[in-house]
C-alpha cells in the first residue's frame, strides 16, 4: 500500500506532519508533547522501582498516559487519517483492478457448466442463542460458522460420516463447545481460546489464557472416517468426548 506512493507525496505528508508538530508546540504550549514527556519520565521511574508496588503503579500509569498523549497529538492524528485514506483507496483500487480470467470459447458451440445443488447447512451464523445437532439421525454436512454468544453441541453419533475427512470449524465469541464422537472415529482437535478451559478425552486444561492446543488420536493419519475439529473462542470451554 505505502510503496505505491511517490517520493514527492511522501515528502508532502512528512512536511505536513512536521508543520502540525510545530503548530502544537508554538500555539498550544507544547500540547500533548509535555504530557508525553511527563508520562515518559513516570515510566522511567517506575521501571527503576518495578520491584515495588508503587513502581509498578508508576510504570503502568506512564504507559497508559503516554499512549493517550501520543494519539492525541495533531501530527499523529494526521498520520492516522492519512493511513486510513490510503487503505480505503487501496481497497477501492484493488476492487476496480481485480484481474478476471475469461476462457476463450469461440471454438465451442456450447458451454457445459457443472451442476450445483443447494443444501441447508447444519448450523447457521447466530449471534445469540445455543445450537445443537438433531437428536435423531441426520445427513452429515461440514460445519463452518462464526457465532456470538451461546453453546454449540455437535453430536456425531446420529449421522453417517463421509469416507474422507469431516470438518467442524467454529469461531465463537462466548459460550461452550461440545463435540460428541463415536468410538470408531479418529479425531484431530485444534483449539484456541483467549480465556476458558478444555477437556479433550483424557486431557484436561483447567485454564487457558490466550493459548492454543492441538491433539489427535493415534491413527488419525492412517484411518477413515475421521473428523477434523478447528475451534476458537474468546471466552468459553470446549469438551470433546466419546459417546
Amino acid at each position: 500500500m505505502f510503496n505505491r506512493l511517490s517520493t514527492e507525496k511522501w515528502n508532502w505528508i512528512l512536511l505536513i506532519g512536521v508543520i502540525l508538530f510545530a503548530v502544537e508546540i508554538a500555539f498550544f504550549h507544547g500540547g500533548m508533547i509535555i504530557s508525553a514527556l511527563v508520562f515518559g519520565f513516570l515510566i522511567y521511574l517506575g521501571k527503576k522501582r518495578f520491584y515495588r508496588l508503587h513502581g509498578k503503579v508508576l510504570f503502568w500509569v506512564g504507559i497508559i498516559g503516554l499512549a493517550f498523549s501520543i494519539f492525541s497529538m495533531l501530527a499523529v492524528r494526521f498520520f492516522i487519517i492519512v493511513a486510513i485514506i490510503l487503505f480505503a483507496y487501496e481497497y477501492y483500487r484493488s476492487q476496480k483492478e481485480t484481474p478476471v480470467v475469461r476462457p476463450n470459447i469461440e471454438n465451442h458451440r456450447e458451454v457445459i457448466t457443472d451442476p450445483v445443488i443447494e443444501r441447508k447447512p447444519l448450523f447457521t451464523h447466530r449471534v445469540f442463542g445455543s445450537q445443537q445437532t438433531d437428536d435423531t439421525a441426520y445427513q452429515w454436512r461440514d460445519i463452518n460458522i462464526h457465532s456470538g454468544i451461546g453453546n454449540r453441541v455437535i453430536d456425531l453419533s446420529n449421522t453417517v460420516l463421509p469416507d474422507d475427512t469431516a470438518i467442524v470449524s467454529i469461531r465463537h465469541i462466548a459460550g461452550n463447545i461440545e463435540v460428541l464422537v463415536p468410538y470408531d472415529v479418529e479425531v484431530s482437535i485444534h483449539h484456541s481460546a483467549v480465556f476458558g478451559r478444555a477437556h479433550i478425552f483424557s486431557k484436561h486444561h483447567p485454564t487457558l489464557m490466550n493459548d492454543t492446543i492441538f491433539y489427535q488420536t493415534n491413527h488419525y493419519d492412517q484411518t477413515l472416517p475421521r473428523v477434523k475439529v478447528i475451534t476458537s473462542v474468546m471466552s468459553g470451554n470446549i469438551e470433546v468426548r466419546r459417546i
